[in-house]
């Protein structure tokens, strides 16, 4: 890494800067409703600790994050992090916690519960110690490391291979200021709830919060789904969840029910009015991709993958049309010509005397999809693609194929960091490569390194 050259405060604000920006990536956005949802079911019992509270999640982020970070990298080589992430037992593990915390949320607990689980339950979501703030951290950790920006996996090859300095004040000034904002989040409950007569509407608040963690929760229970091949939640079953969910929140709002917890709607003020106006829109906006076909968007990278069905039948990925991920097929587009084996694409570009585009991609993968519905099927970069052979290699399953494409990514490409995009030339010389990223420009000027188009 360049950085490091250049002295360790260069380095560090490198760690800060790439921290701000992980900030930005889709597997953050769950954990906002998240993280206040959970404060504020805190908030109602232990309303003077919210800055305790608020510092030691904050910490647990830091230490779990940068502690996880190194051990994973030591113990289980470079690509531990991605590994761990990818694991169907994680994944199923947080999705777990996500719908602990939204039954919490509705009051289920109450409902036929033995006394034993139900104490163990209170204690892990609403206990007024920190271990349970301490867990909250670590699951926002495992949740984030799929969605980690360049400098994440470049700072583990480098514990990998016994480096100890660089790695540690990289993780800890990305950490640190990965962790600041969510610091905010879960000191505004505490004072939120100061406000008076909190109790009808910080219900209601909770219970809005409980149905995004249930949709929060399917994005994992997506993943071990898919690793498992259970087939049962292709996209248009994921989406129908979605819009299930959006859909009873906005006529909770409306007070056309109550649960066990609610004070009766007596009337429906305007305040109700604008949130139910919001969520109906968000409901018909998620049917437009159910029903019409139409790309969703930056959501389309927490839905199933577009190989879904190749995945659950055991086969490699297929040749797809970057515009026909998400359902979108624009008229202007033709299908394009997606390899699945490096050498077959290699073979070809020598043939057609082109350079290669690898698409280094994962199942699992949240920024994968994000790229993938969002930038590549833009003109300008569907039209300088459409000059390199392209090929799509997955990585984080456990099959040869995978386990042959991350080797190579990590032994020639130093790097286990999911998206990865080479350019490589038919001779088989790296002529650029480029992480995720979400300006335009900056992956057209990537492109234009393989195609000599100025």
């Amino acid at each position: 890494m360049n950085e490091k050259k250049k002295g360790v405060w260069s380095f560090l604000w490198f760690a800060i800067f790439a921290g701000a920006g992980a900030l930005l990536t889709p597997c953050v956005f769950p954990m906002v409703p998240i993280t206040v949802s959970f404060f504020t079911k805190r908030s109602e019992k232990e309303k003077s600790k919210g800055l305790r509270d608020s510092i030691v999640y904050a910490l647990g982020i830091i230490g779990t994050f940068t502690a996880l970070g190194i051990i994973l990298a030591v113990a289980l080589g470079a690509s531990g992090i991605s590994d761990f992430a990818a694991n169907p037992w994680v994944n199923m593990l947080i999705a777990l916690v996500f719908l602990v915390f939204a039954m919490n949320l509705f009051g289920a607990f109450e409902i036929q519960i033995p006394t034993k689980i139900l104490n163990k339950l209170n204690v892990a979501s609403s206990g007024s110690g920190v271990t349970s703030v301490l867990l909250m951290g670590l699951t926002f950790s495992l949740t984030s490391f799929t969605c980690t920006v360049p400098f994440v996996g470049s700072a583990l090859i480098s514990a990998a291979d016994g480096e100890w300095f660089y790695p540690i004040i990289g993780m800890l000034g990305f950490s640190t200021t990965f962790a600041i904002p969510f610091f905010l989040l879960a000191l505004f409950p505490s004072r939120l709830s100061k406000l008076p007569k909190a109790g009808g509407w910080m219900n209601n608040m909770k219970v809005v919060m409980g149905f995004l963690e249930i949709a929060a929760a399917m994005k994992f229970i997506s993943n071990f789904e898919m690793a498992w091949k259970w087939g049962i939640l292709p996209r248009e079953m994921f989406l129908a969840i979605w819009i299930g969910c959006s859909a009873l929140v906005t006529i909770y709002i409306l007070g056309l029910y109550r649960l066990k917890l609610d004070s009766p709607v007596s009337n429906v003020s305007a305040f109700r009015v604008v949130w139910a106006i919001l969520f109906t829109s968000i409901t018909i906006y998620l049917m437009t991709g159910l029903f019409g076909g139409k790309s969703l968007g930056t959501l389309e990278a927490f839905l199933p993958s577009p190989d879904y069905e190749l995945i659950i039948g055991g086969g490699e990925a297929p040749t797809v049309s970057a515009a026909a991920i998400g359902g979108s097929k624009p008229e202007t587009q033709q299908t394009e010509q997606w390899f699945s084996d490096y050498n077959t694409a290699l073979a070809e570009a020598k043939r057609v005397n082109k350079p290669i585009f690898i698409d280094f991609t994962g199942v699992f993968c949240t920024n994968c999809r994000w790229m993938e519905t969002n930038i590549f099927p833009k003109p300008s970069v569907n039209s300088l693609m459409s000059d390199l052979v392209r090929v799509r290699l997955y990585t984080d399953r456990r099959s040869e194929a995978d386990k042959w494409n991350k080797n190579m990514m990590m032994t020639r490409f130093n790097s286990i960091e999911l998206p990865l995009y080479a350019i490589v030339s038919p001779n088989d010389n790296i002529l650029g490569t480029q992480a995720f990223t979400k300006n335009e420009a900056e992956f057209v000027d990537f492109i234009k390194q393989g195609t000599q188009k100025k």
